[in-house]
């Protein structure tokens, strides 16, 4: 990934087009990446496969041998630093392993909590003394970590935990009570969070065997039930004094820096997960015949499967231009999450959108089982209730909605974008800017409906700026509005990039995008609309709807009927998801 992003700050995308030399995708995996997708999907369907029904049991044993056999091939070490007998693998390979782990919801929650927030907050935290002593056991799978931050009071609002240290002698002493805690069942060793001196927010390393934690009961959830959630009670927990991780009273860049990461790894599991249910959906659909003849040939039928591979493109091309970006960030960057923080609204983004469109695939999977999906020994029962909680995880997809504008704003306060420079502009210029579709030149139509899209969303953040202004914080709905518009904006433009980068030659692809961004402009549009209508009213309402309609009528949409059964074609012939390395 030598290829130079064009713009060097999370969000900018939104201020300025980008060229192609800056964008990485699938299509740019070099060899070992795709020998490393290639053992880590062998590893699900003869390690993991087998094993779903049993799996569900809380089988400990199986879990963690199955973790432990992980662990040998390297799968849970590659963000662990060589000198640690970790991988220390680029991003891309990173994420192409938490993808490709995906397909069993139950162990990629164990696994993503093991490699993420159990494992990496001691990469970037720990001290050399202890990334000597945890990081090769958590690597090699000999022992599982997690993380313990929320509490019974404490979900989204991290900072009002009750759990207290106090300091005694060489001794820390840690009292309270930790909620929905992942591999809290079987984890050797836990990130904790605690309060020191009444506020100073605090990580520690508590191991499993301290007198005074105990382990609480198996929560009785509705999905990902092999997965270990459990609450943790800490009554007088002695640990050593150099069991902090980090600074005193600095455990918010722990958390908050953590989540980051969480969120993308998260998004990119969404997108795993969404590639195997369209592979046991369209074989269903192969299969099941009614009324005379397959399923699979029914229009509709037809329509989701295309529809589905469609979103599934999309958030592929978001997720792995974000793999480039943050390895460029990160051979430039002297701290490693500071790097990572650099894009953390495009990591909000992947997390929602990913986890949303998961939602809609197994959903549609469900569909096309027909009761069958609703049955538990079919697969599509086990995919759609297992998916829904990735719409919780890592901040609930609210409270990201909420981050996205909300950190476009910060950064634009800092005179790290000039964003305010540029809603002004286009407020300027909103009267005047007449649409001048391009003729005969490839992608122009698109281009320019990416334009206008951007130029929409900058035209109604400048509204609410202008009307709320620093009390739009408090305006949720907007913000979720706006989130919305932005999200839709790095997704038709990822995909568009690398349609362009990788198959400029390839119709079916060219009729999907174009359908995709004239949806996103015409709905897109639709959304600026009932914020404005928020926002203004009487003439000037009149007047910025007048000049939304005069973006969005030149564009007309191709036939989406031919285009997702041609889709659905591809998906049915390749027996899946047919782009991708």
């Amino acid at each position: 990934m030598s290829d130079k992003p064009v713009y060097k700050r999370g969000g900018g995308f939104l201020l300025e087009s980008t060229p192609l030399e800056g964008v990485f995708t699938p299509e740019d995996f070099n060899d070992e990446q795709k020998m490393i997708a290639q053992m880590a999907r062998e590893f699900m369907e003869k390690e993991v496969f087998p094993h779903r029904d049993r799996l569900e049991t809380h089988d400990y044993e199986l879990l963690r041998s199955l973790m432990k056999k992980a662990g040998d091939l390297g799968l849970l070490s590659a963000d662990v630093p060589q000198e640690y007998e970790g991988m220390g693998l680029d991003k891309a390979s990173s994420m192409l392993i938490a993808e490709n782990l995906s397909g069993e919801g139950s162990f990629a929650v164990t696994w993503g909590a093991h490699t993420g927030i159990g494992t990496l907050p001691i990469v970037f935290f720990g001290t050399e003394e202890q990334k000597k002593k945890y990081l090769p056991k958590l690597a090699s799978g000999e022992w599982i970590g997690a993380y313990a931050l929320t509490e019974p009071g404490a979900g989204s609002d991290a900072m009002n935990i009750k759990t207290r240290a106090e300091r005694d002698g060489d001794h820390w002493v840690l009292s309270g009570q930790k909620q929905f805690i992942t591999n809290a069942g079987f984890a050797d060793l836990f990130v904790v969070f605690a309060k020191v001196d009444g506020e100073a927010f605090t990580a520690f390393l508590v191991e499993r065997d301290t007198p005074g934690l105990t382990i609480g009961p198996e929560e009785r959830k509705m999905g990902i039930k092999g997965s270990s959630t459990c609450p943790l009670y800490l009554d007088k927990v002695r640990i050593p004094a150099d069991a902090v991780l980090g600074e005193i009273g600095k455990g918010h860049r722990i958390a908050f820096g953590i989540l980051n990461i969480g969120r993308y790894k998260l998004g990119v599991a969404a997108l795993g997960a969404a590639k195997y249910a369209l592979k046991e959906a369209q074989q269903y659909a192969r299969e099941r015949v009614q009324f005379g003849r397959p399923i699979a040939e029914f229009p509709l039928i037809q329509q989701k499967l295309g529809e589905m591979a469609w979103k599934i493109f999309a958030t592929e091309s978001m997720a792995y231009r974000l793999a480039g970006l943050l390895e460029e960030e990160l051979h430039s960057a002297d701290n490693p999450l500071d790097a990572i923080a650099e894009y953390a609204i495009e990591s909000s983004i992947l997390k929602v959108y990913g986890s949303e469109m998961l939602d809609f695939v197994v959903d549609e999977t469900v569909q096309i089982f027909g009761g069958y999906g609703f049955i538990e020994e079919y697969p599509a029962a086990r995919a759609y209730r297992d998916a829904r909680i990735n719409r919780l995880f890592e901040g609930t997809n609210e409270i990201n909605r909420m981050l996205i504008p909300g950190m476009l704003t910060r950064r634009a306060m800092k005179g790290e974008l000039p964003l305010m420079a540029t809603m002004g502009k286009v407020a300027q210029e909103v009267l005047t800017f007449m649409p001048q579709p391009p003729t005969g030149e490839t992608f122009g139509e698109e281009t320019l409906a990416l334009e206008i899209l951007k130029k929409i969303a900058l035209l109604t953040a400048g509204v609410a700026a202008q009307t709320y202004g620093e009390a739009l914080k408090d305006e949720q709905e907007i913000l979720a509005g706006l989130a919305d518009l932005i999200m839709d904006i790095y997704a038709m433009e990822s995909a568009l990039l690398r349609i362009q980068k990788h198959f400029a030659g390839d119709t079916l692809l060219q009729d999907a995008l174009k359908f995709g961004m004239g949806w996103a402009l015409k709905s897109g549009a639709l959304r600026a609309e009932e914020l404005l209508s928020d926002l203004k009213q009487g003439d000037e309402l009149r007047m910025l709807l007048s000049a939304l309609r005069k973006f969005t009528r030149w564009y007309l949409l191709p036939s989406r009927k031919a285009t997702f059964r041609a889709v659905a074609g591809q998906v049915l012939e390749r027996g899946g998801y047919p782009w991708g390395a």
